[in-house]
């Protein structure tokens, strides 16, 4: 796979992490979840070369010989029927577009006039 881009996506504008995704030339991608500590050492500007570093350290576990050393696969919350894990998720993600995720609301006024009688 050849990286042909990446993009790096903030988790509730950052404060929890950022997600980066890397695009390969088949339509490929791969993505690695950064979680932010208490310091918020993960940014913007370091999240692509510290997810690299992640996919590097998986690759080289991935190249024991034995199962042990091998990184473990779950299921994800929709693909496992969690609908509570899918409900939290949804309202992390509303959370992180808050205010955009309001519902649009209208509002009109009206002056109301005396009814004319008919003669």
């Amino acid at each position: 796979m050849q990286v042909v881009g990446t993009q790096v996506i903030p988790e509730m504008g950052g404060k929890i992490g950022f997600t980066v995704e890397f695009v390969g030339d088949g339509g490929e991608v791969v993505s690695v979840v950064l979680r932010n500590d208490e310091a918020k050492s993960v940014n913007p500007g370091n999240a692509v070369e510290l997810a690299r570093a992640v996919m590097l350290e998986m690759a080289a576990a991935g190249a024991g010989e034995g199962n042990a050393d091998r990184p473990t696969t779950r299921m994800t919350a929709r693909r496992a029927g969690d609908r509570n894990v899918m409900e939290e998720q949804l309202d992390e993600g509303l959370e992180g577009t808050f205010p955009a995720s309001d519902p649009i609301s209208a509002t009109s006024s009206t002056i109301s006039r005396p009814a004319k009688e008919c003669e």
